[in-house]
């Protein structure tokens, strides 16, 4: 068999007619951001026998590492497609493509700024700075340590702080905190390229989380989850800040309250900010509350940014918290089912935020407070 890998380079080189682009990981991973041009077929999907690639055509396939494209493009080979991989997979190409824009020196950390003052103010900082107003999420002489992950929510945080620290209407200081609990020295590479670009000053600190978790069976995305929130507290309480700042946006709070129904039979929702149980004096704080995620990625995309996805083991080798993967399958699953009510009813995303506001203790069956269990009988007469 001829060599199956092609370079990024050699892939520029290619005329534009004369080669498809597949992106193979799964939709989650999509969503983080992917090659201009590509399509999408998960890797379960594409197979000799249900695809209807043209045979006429080079088929350059990608995943995350450049792992599973290359044992893909191999069995299309055999069934008589010319298919290749692309060496690196969306890593490589992505390091590859920060290389290029920073000689070009196209969309500077000020341009970026702009677009959040100008094109983006509505749907961004507008709604960000809601957010801090509504649950008093910033107060005089915080230090907040704004946790980034390096994926967009978390970036697009670390810059909307950053312009609301300029407004100055409250005193208060921002530390832009990275854990590496073990990342690739590609992952770890994106991460400080983006930071230097978006000229966010950022204090990386590093963990064995990702050892730790690697041979757990069982749920290993939860238990990584909680290490890094807790790795996160101690760090910022290091350095003297009183309040740790998430990306979780207006979408991850509405899927969490239906798989919490779904999922978990009990009505709840994640909080704008809640006090630590074991970091005493310590605050976590939700400023992306109202933003929505589709404006996340039209301002991404507006200024040609990209991200990593969580950057773990799992995803390393372009699996998606494999070999359970059920954290983020059903969290698809919940998005997509709300994308299809939508549909039907317009109003589904907003009714299902808004329920958390009006629920109504005297049509409740029973409910938790303070740990305490309460049942509607203990005050029927």
């Amino acid at each position: 068999m001829e060599n199956i890998d092609i370079t990024c380079e050699e892939l520029r080189k290619l005329e534009k007619d004369t080669y498809v682009l597949v992106d193979i990981r799964d939709e989650s991973a999509v969503n983080y951001g992917t090659l201009p041009e590509a399509i999408h077929i998960p890797q379960e999907q594409l197979t000799a026998e249900n695809t209807k690639l043209p045979k006429e055509k080079k088929l350059v396939l990608y995943c995350t590492k450049g792992i599973f494209s290359k044992e893909k493009a191999e069995e299309l080979c055999e069934a008589g497609y010319q298919a290749y991989s692309l060496t690196g997979g969306y890593t490589g190409w992505l390091l590859a493509h920060m290389k290029e824009t920073e000689k070009r020196e196209e969309h500077s950390a000020e341009e970026i700024e702009k677009s959040i003052r100008k094109k983006f103010h509505k749907q961004l900082f507008s709604r960000f700075a809601k957010a801090v107003r509504d649950y008093e999420l910033v107060q005089e002489g915080d230090k907040i340590a704004v946790c980034i992950s390096g994926g967009k929510d978390s970036m697009l945080m670390a810059k909307l702080f950053q312009e609301l620290k300029k407004h100055n209407k409250v005193s208060f200081e921002l530390e832009f905190l990275v854990m590496d609990p073990g990342y690739s020295e590609a992952n770890r590479q994106v991460i400080e390229n983006n930071a230097k670009r978006m000229n966010i000053p950022i204090t990386v600190f590093e963990s064995d989380i990702f050892d730790a978790v690697y041979d757990i069976e069982k749920s290993p995305c939860y238990l990584c989850a909680r290490m890094r929130r807790g790795h996160l507290y101690n760090k910022a309480k290091e350095l003297g800040c009183n309040k740790i700042a998430l990306g979780h946006h207006y979408d991850d709070v509405i899927e969490t309250i239906l798989m919490g129904m779904l999922y978990g039979a009990q009505v709840q929702t994640m909080m704008p900010k809640l006090h630590s149980t074991n970091f005493e004096g310590m605050e976590l704080i939700r400023p992306m509350y109202y933003i929505r995620e589709d404006d996340i990625k039209h301002w991404r995309d507006y200024n040609d940014l990209h991200f990593i996805q969580c950057a773990c083991r799992f995803t390393d080798t372009c699996t998606t918290c494999d070999p359970d993967g059920r954290s983020v399958s059903k969290r698809m699953e919940v998005k997509n089912m709300i994308a299809e009510m939508k549909k039907i009813n317009p109003f589904v995303e907003s009714n299902i935020f808004k329920s958390v506001e009006n629920v109504n203790l005297s049509t409740v069956i029973a409910y938790k407070k303070d740990g305490v269990k309460h049942h509607f009988l203990e005050e029927y007469e």
